[in-house]
């Protein structure tokens, strides 16, 4: 059997080690994964009692519509329920998106180190990509304008971008947005949205009324805690996201998913609390980081991107060693870099002591 030409140009997605491989690989008792940027918290208890509640209703379809989390988002954001996209994670929504407005020919821009699969999905459907380098770890959005032309259909802002963990300000997207062609869509990716503190960091729902050709991706994966179940979303134009709808399997998000993300969405407390302590997690980097005079990027989401001048797969196999699994940098474009979720006081403690090691040496 053959293959589309743009199939053989891609790699499968390589996950990283698991916590069981490198503990046998390297006869460890303890090892802790600061690398996917998982809740270190876990989720809320209403998101768990929902799960357990559903568990008598296995052998039931998931409603395909998935009507109490539509109605629990649209309430949430004060959207029509008829703007929201639900996806088997928010790399569902970026694949609808893809496969349902690209055709070979096409191009997307996009900013460069930013999310792989804006990239991938592109490829699969035969279109282009413009990539525009990142300035100073963050979009460069007015390069990203001067590179739209003609053939251009979907521009994607990372916002926090991953894996820099910067962020696109109100006024500097407002701006871009009022000079992009209005027949171009603009997708805001907003997976890190709930770790956001800068107070100038774009209200996005607020914008889609004024801009009917964006866009907003969300997840329940990252500060929500639900990363095993693969619960996104997307807000947008009803008449566009209603059209999108036909691009959608028809079962993507299990029964118990749904459930557990409605209550999760109801637990702004325990939303509030693992901002809060990742906040304190991102300051002790920083303070290390100052001291030892490493660079990083000041980072709105729950992870920080980290310049040792190095070899960044050298960093890595380092604290693969002693029980610490991150992620290299020379796989996301910043080859000197390690990009490092921030974990648990406990955790965030004993991942800087193992860098402090490497340092020393």
């Amino acid at each position: 059997m053959d293959v589309k030409n743009q199939i053989k140009t891609l790699k499968p997605y390589q996950p990283g080690k698991t916590i069981e491989s490198v503990k046998k690989e390297y006869g460890l008792e303890k090892v802790i994964k600061l690398a996917s940027n998982e809740n270190p918290f876990g989720c809320s208890k209403k998101a768990v009692q929902a799960i357990q509640q559903s568990l008598h209703e296995l052998a039931i379809y998931p409603d395909g519509y998935a009507t109490e989390l539509r109605e629990a988002v649209a309430k949430k954001l004060n959207v029509d329920e008829e703007s929201l996209i639900f996806g088997n994670g928010s790399d569902e929504v970026i694949e609808i998106l893809s496969r349902s407005i690209l055709h070979p020919g096409d191009n997307i821009v996009t900013a460069w180190p930013t999310f792989s699969q804006y990239r991938h999905n592109a490829i699969i459907e035969g279109a282009d990509i413009i990539e525009v380098p990142l300035k100073d770890g963050g979009h460069d959005l007015e390069a990203m304008k001067q590179a739209i032309n003609e053939q251009t259909k979907i521009v994607w802002v990372c916002n926090p971008n991953n894996p820099s963990g910067t962020y696109v300000s109100n006024d500097v997207l407002v701006s871009f947005l009022e000079q992009v062609p209005s027949n171009i869509l603009v997708v805001l990716d907003e997976a890190y949205k709930e770790y956001v503190v800068a107070e100038d960091y774009p209200d996005s729902i607020a914008l889609l009324e004024r801009f009917p050709n964006v866009t907003v991706l969300r997840t329940f994966s990252k500060a929500y805690g639900l990363a095993a179940l693969r619960v996104g979303y997307g807000v947008g134009n009803k008449e566009f996201v209603t059209m999108l709808n036909a691009a959608r399997e028809p079962f993507n998000n299990v029964r118990m998913s749904q459930f557990a993300a409605a209550a999760a969405l109801a637990d702004d407390d325990f939303i509030e609390t693992c901002r809060q302590k990742n906040r304190e997690g991102l300051e002790k980097f920083y303070s290390f980081c100052e001291k030892h005079g490493l660079t990083y990027y000041p980072s709105q989401t729950n992870f920080i991107l980290v310049d040792f001048n190095r070899p960044g797969n050298e960093v890595f196999d380092y604290l693969l060693k002693k029980g610490y699994i991150v992620r290299s940098g020379e796989a996301l474009g910043f080859p000197t870099c390690v990009r490092i979720t921030v974990g648990t006081e406990e955790e965030v403690d004993g991942v800087l002591s193992a860098i402090e090691q490497l340092i020393k040496k």
